[in-house]
């Protein structure tokens, strides 16, 4: 295997993102992408992550490969990565992730392969009645605003309006998104959708903006939300979230 990147910020910052959520990960190599389906500690969120080969200005890989690694460890790695480096990845004989960074000079850096014990993980077949395209920073922004008064917000949608809205003990926060040029908005259902989520994991999953200047919210009552983050022929990075159901 011998993998190059010469932008090596899709990558780095992916990882950076999904480090937030998950400490150690599985990754799958093929002849189309490195891939990854994993979920956090608690099982509240799911991260799929996929960087095309497409992405590379070289991709030799002679047979499928799977490799678990230190999401931390790997983060402080790319972290040294500059925007003009030429990142390469190797695996060695001594069962290691060679990562190799080229600019003026060569840094050479190597990370154990290490064994988890978790189970495949697959994505959930969803079918969701609300599907919103918004440039990130709407969403980056709304969830600063319900940050502010409470640890967990709803999501509501009808024809034509998308509104993010908190309550705290004494204060409420309410932002309302209308479809526009920016904004596309479908609702499969005449009645309003509505699901509550933790803050928490979306202020961690709206990075995905760093990737990317649209997102792709979809949710259903009392669902599972869906957030990707897409740039074509590049990377995907999407995060399924579960909702928060409380008791009456």
């Amino acid at each position: 295997m011998k993998l190059a990147l010469a932008e090596p910020k899709y990558l780095k910052e992916s990882i950076n993102i999904i480090s937030e959520l998950v400490n150690e990960a599985r990754f799958s190599i093929t002849k189309d992408a490195i891939e990854l389906i994993a979920m956090d500690p608690a099982n509240v969120a799911m991260v799929i992550f996929k960087l095309l080969s497409s992405s590379f200005i070289e991709y030799d890989i002679k047979e499928n490969i799977e490799i678990a690694i230190n999401l931390a460890n790997f983060k402080q790695i790319l972290r040294r990565a500059g925007p003009n480096d030429i990142l390469s990845m190797e695996l060695t004989d001594e069962n290691k992730l060679q990562v190799q960074l080229k600019g003026t000079s060569t840094r050479t850096f190597s990370l154990p392969i290490i064994d988890i014990e978790e189970k495949e993980q697959k994505i959930p077949d969803l079918s969701f009645a609300v599907n919103v395209k918004a440039p990130c920073s709407v969403l980056a922004d709304a969830i600063e605003d319900v940050d502010i008064v409470s640890e967990s917000v709803t999501f509501m949608a009808e024809k034509g309006k998308m509104t993010i809205a908190a309550e705290g003990d004494l204060s409420k926060a309410k932002i309302e998104i209308k479809e526009s040029n920016d904004v596309k908005l479908e609702v499969d259902t005449n009645d309003v959708v509505k699901s509550k989520y933790s803050i928490e994991y979306l202020k961690k999953m709206v990075n995905g903006s760093k990737l990317s200047e649209e997102v792709s919210i979809q949710f259903n009552k009392d669902y599972p939300l869906k957030l990707e983050f897409l740039v074509i022929d590049r990377v995907s990075l999407s995060f399924i979230l579960a909702p928060r159901v409380e008791s009456e």
